[in-house]
């Protein structure tokens, strides 16, 4: 009976880790694969690799959060870690029913704290800790990105002008299943072939956070358990997670279905080097969080910062001038060189407010969705394991 339990526990894992893998391929390398810069399989494969090397490194402390400091590892016997995974299991479910990114991080902490409160083992300082730095990560993503889009977007857009042609820098032959390179456009020039190098590098740098931040939530609770060894669950996760990348993934990358891609290519670069070093040194710290959180911070504070150029801060503070809300600013048309960028004060609002890049009733829904879903886990996990320990 305990070897089928177990049995059905990894694959409870390997489910989380497939899910994982299928959406976090898309935010990883989507820039990438819209600009024709990487095919869907070769975006699949550096996942795989860069996903695996976050959870084998430092991946391996959020583990050791997760998997024995926020309840005893005492606490995961087989039946309690199989409970724990299918909470995170069913919030993966639910959210891609309704094709919202639910954070798997906060949903597998959720369901712990549930278990925790439910026996009376929840370490209460860890918990502080944890929910400190998941508001603290997403308040320091706006302001870092603000910062950026006020003061510098304009002109790194202008200096660097990153853009791909719109036939790809790359001649791609089309195999029916894989694609690949057989030369490159003879109209791309050196600076686009940096765009796509760094478009490049900083997907994997993406994947690796992904996979530093997201492995422990496939496995933690078996390996806290002490029914998988960390190597072995960092294994079973990075396997889980590539499949994914490989299968699922590719339905999101053929319409690029992710926030970052509809962005210029710079500001995606901003936002995924943002948001995917937050995570990173959560994840050094040993603290489990939301890199779909963070991003999307991310993409609202560029978009403000970039937009509040028509506005000096004495003039704000005055109130004599109120900085647009629009987040089209980023779509701007950028000027040819940084020395013809407009000061502040001295740019058009109705250029900077030309369109929206968000719907704010969407990115409201979703920011309820992620508070109520680790909630609910919570919740559901404390009145399943105080049952359990009536009833036992």
């Amino acid at each position: 009976m305990a070897a089928l339990l177990l049995a059905v526990g990894v694959l409870v894992a390997a489910f989380v880790g497939y899910n994982i893998g299928g959406s976090s391929t898309g935010v990883a390398f989507g820039p990438a694969v819209g600009s024709r810069v990487v095919s869907k399989f070769g975006a699949a494969a550096l996942m795989a690799v860069f996903a695996l090397l976050g959870g084998w490194t430092i991946g391996r402390n959020v583990i050791d959060t997760m998997g024995g400091e926020i309840v005893p590892s005492s606490e995961f016997t087989l039946p309690a870690s199989v409970a724990v995974l299918f909470f995170v299991g069913v919030a993966l479910l639910v959210s891609n029913r309704y094709g919202v990114p639910a954070s798997t991080s906060m949903t597998a902490v959720g369901s712990i704290a549930g278990l925790g409160a439910a026996t009376g083992t929840l370490r209460m300082a860890t918990m502080g800790r944890i929910v400190s730095a998941w508001v603290v990560a997403p308040v320091l993503a706006f302001w870092v990105c603000a910062v950026v889009g006020r003061y510098a977007y304009p002109y790194l857009d202008a200096f660097f002008r990153l853009d791909v042609p719109e036939d790809g820098l790359l001649v791609w032959r089309d195999t029916g299943r894989v694609s690949y390179p057989v030369g490159t456009n003879d109209d791309a020039t050196p600076r686009q072939f940096l765009a796509a190098f760094l478009v490049v590098a900083i997907g994997c740098y993406m994947a690796f956070s992904a996979g530093a931040s997201n492995a422990a939530n496939a496995v933690a609770p078996l390996v806290g358990g002490g029914f998988l060894s960390a190597s072995v669950g960092v294994l079973l996760a990075g396997a889980a997670i590539a499949l994914g990348a490989f299968t699922i993934a590719r339905r999101t990358l053929d319409t690029v279905g992710n926030d970052l891609t509809d962005l210029p290519l710079l500001a995606a670069l901003i936002v995924e080097v943002v948001s995917a070093s937050l995570i990173t040194v959560l994840s050094v710290l040993g603290i489990p969080a939301s890199l779909a959180v963070s991003a999307t911070m991310c993409i609202v504070g560029l978009g403000w910062g970039r937009a509040t150029r028509t506005v000096r801060a004495n003039d704000a503070l005055s109130g004599e001038g109120r900085a647009p809300m629009a987040m089209g600013s980023l779509a701007a048309e950028r000027a040819d060189d940084p020395r013809d960028v407009p000061r502040i004060g001295e740019e058009d609002p109705e250029e900077l407010a030309a369109a929206d890049l968000f719907d704010p009733a969407a990115v409201g829904r979703v920011v309820i969705l992620w508070v109520l879903t680790p909630s609910v886990a919570a919740a559901a996990s404390f009145a399943l394991f105080t049952l359990a320990g009536i009833l036992g």
